[in-house]
């Protein structure tokens, strides 16, 4: 992880501080309505900072509103136009991305140095892979990840010049290969925050795997500060993958851990069925507290021995244990009436 943090509002990022799991409102600035509605849904998901897209002068007002509503802060997203870095400092924003090369003249950038600087506002520099010129990408000779590396390098350069260090980096591709390289490259040289992710990363299940392979790759090297999961699909479900690649890792708990098996010609009940029939049982269990659900007593307090919680299949209903001891049994007919005095024994107090 970095060296340096930066303070998004009350959130540290960067340093010593957890990982932060991040989003961007799918919604636009003209329905502010339905901003405040995803906004609260993403706050009550854990998601910790919300990017948002700030397109056109005329959505000033709706970002002020949305930022006397938010409950976590906000970054805006810039592209082309420096007057839209003003007035979203101006609004109140905590943070704001720009893409390297596409604020305008060296003195529109420099002024927006100044008032980044004033309102101690973080100014995260996003290269993404899609933005990439033809001329850059020549005189890199067509090293995509280092392209990207060198897109970040230029603007940082010009934020450094003028003494502005309250800097986010960030590097993303389609590519996870690209990625990977391009923020090891950053990680090596330079000590301000990493923002990572892979951009693009598609829909449902093929968005998940992309994220959870390039994220994961990058966090388990140490590289990584704050993540955004990137798919095509509801926000909540972005935060939703973000904190299970990082309970994945360990890096970070949020909610309990859910461990069950892939079923095998021993299993003695139908898992999948049972982990829907139980999940109403469990209600609020801490952050960290592993329950695990098994098909058949091979998988169960053997292989599961670390749970804190198990449930397996048995040739006569279910075996309940924890820490590889068997706790009880239970029928067809009672398991949320045992599961609860169980939970009521061993759960949090």
């Amino acid at each position: 992880m970095s060296t340096r943090s930066v303070s998004v509002g009350s959130l540290e990022i960067g340093g010593n501080n957890p990982v932060r799991v991040e989003s961007m409102l799918k919604t636009p600035l003209e329905d502010p309505e339905e901003c405040a509605i995803e906004l609260h849904g993403l706050a009550e998901e854990g998601c910790e900072m919300v990017r948002v897209a700030f397109p056109d002068p005329s959505k000033a007002e709706a970002l002020r509103i949305l930022l006397s509503q938010a409950e976590i802060p906000l970054m805006a997203d810039i592209h082309f136009d420096p007057d839209l870095a003003v007035l979203s400092l101006k609004a109140g924003v905590p943070a704001i991305r720009i893409n390297p090369g596409n604020m305008g003249s060296p003195e529109r950038l420099a002024e927006i140095l100044r008032l980044a600087a004033d309102r101690q506002a973080v100014i995260r520099i996003g290269a993404n892979s899609g933005s990439l010129s033809g001329t850059q990408l020549a005189e890199a000779g067509n090293d995509r990840a280092m392209t990207l590396v060198r897109a970040v390098e230029e603007q940082l350069r010009f934020l450094l010049k003028h003494r502005f260090e309250n800097i986010i980096l960030s590097a993303k591709s389609t590519s996870i290969p690209e990625t990977i390289r391009a923020n090891a490259l950053l990680s090596e040289r330079y000590p301000y925050p990493l923002h990572i992710g892979i951009t693009e990363a598609g829909p449902d299940l093929r968005g998940v795997v992309k994220n959870s392979v390039g994220i994961g790759i990058l966090l388990n090297q140490g590289i990584g500060d704050t993540i955004r999961v990137s798919v095509t699909g509801p926000s909540v479900k972005e935060v939703e993958t973000g904190y299970s690649i990082l309970n994945a890792l360990e890096i970070r708990r949020r909610g309990f851990d859910l461990i069950s098996c892939p079923t095998c010609g021993r299993r003695r009940i139908d898992v999948q069925a049972l982990v829907q029939r139980i999940l109403p049982s469990l209600g609020t269990l801490p952050d960290g507290f592993s329950v695990a659900v098994m098909g058949c007593e091979v998988n169960g307090p053997r292989e599961a021995a670390h749970a804190d919680l198990g449930i397996s299949g048995s040739p006569n209903g279910y075996i309940l244990f924890s820490r590889g001891k068997v706790i009880t049994t239970a029928g067809t007919d009672n398991l949320e009436e045992v599961l609860k005095s169980v939970l009521d024994r061993i759960g949090p107090k």
